[in-house]
């Protein structure tokens, strides 16, 4: 009620004045520095999401398609994808499949994060995927679990799995199984899923699921062309380079 009675007030007064009132100009100056630079928060920034390549490095992936090894496609794919990613954005490396051992316990834990997820690490990455051997097990799902529970900085913000593999899992576990129990508590992880050159039609379902339940994207990639432009789609890339330059001679 009181404030009504003041603006009933405040109108009279102007009527009184005849109709002429104006506020006093206030008595400050802005000015913007020559050397400012927006810096966007985390969420809006787009590179605020951390992505986590998985590559197989098991021993089909020696396997020829046409006329190359398939990991001679994924490793030659995989420098041009990086080159073509932001310095700014947030990447990191996991394989599995790249040592064997003497149990199956051993095979199937063959996984190891040989690149943390960190900005301007396109060629740090190519190193290390340059200087792995492809010579055991498919361990998909423990590679998953490594992913999910370590391999990213912190537990806030987006993160992106783009897992790569020729095959199925073949240590006694399930993927999908393992995402679709992850996904019950977790909703800060997506995965997209390159099958390459998968003739299999169980382990295709498998890795369908894997990106299904997590909202992610799948691929089936049969050729080298293929395998790039699932990862510029996954990537959501343009085609034109604009990242570091590699030198394969290092």
């Amino acid at each position: 009620m009181k404030n009504k009675f003041a603006v009933i007030l405040f109108l009279v007064l102007i009527v009184v004045a005849g109709g002429h009132f104006s506020f006093a100009e206030p008595n400050f100056t802005y000015s913007t520095p020559k050397d400012y630079v927006f810096k966007p928060s985390l969420d809006e920034d787009s590179s605020g999401e951390r992505i986590l390549f998985i590559v197989d490095f098991s021993n089909s992936m020696n396997e020829r398609l046409g006329h190359r090894t398939k990991l001679d496609i994924a490793l030659s794919t995989m420098k041009e994808i990086l080159q073509m990613i932001p310095a700014h954005t947030a990447v990191g490396l996991r394989v599995y499949g790249h040592k064997t051992g003497f149990t199956p316990k051993q095979s199937c834990t063959a996984s190891d994060l040989v690149s943390p997820v960190q900005k301007n690490n396109a060629v740090n990455i190519y190193t290390r995927l340059n200087s792995i051997n492809a010579v055991g097990w498919t361990p998909i799902t423990y590679a998953l679990k490594q992913a999910a529970y370590f391999d990213f900085p912190d537990t806030t913000g987006k993160k992106r799995i783009i897992l790569i593999s020729d095959g199925g899992e073949n240590c006694d576990e399930s993927p999908c199984d393992f995402i679709i129990e992850l996904m019950k508590y977790r909703e800060d992880i997506r995965i997209d899923v390159i099958a390459l050159a998968i003739g299999d039609e169980d382990a295709n379902n498998q890795l369908k699921c894997v990106a299904l339940v997590t909202s992610g994207k799948f691929y089936n990639a049969n050729t080298a062309a293929e395998l790039k432009n699932s990862l510029q789609d996954s990537l959501n890339l343009q085609k034109e380079v604009q990242g570091v330059i590699i030198d394969t001679n290092k």
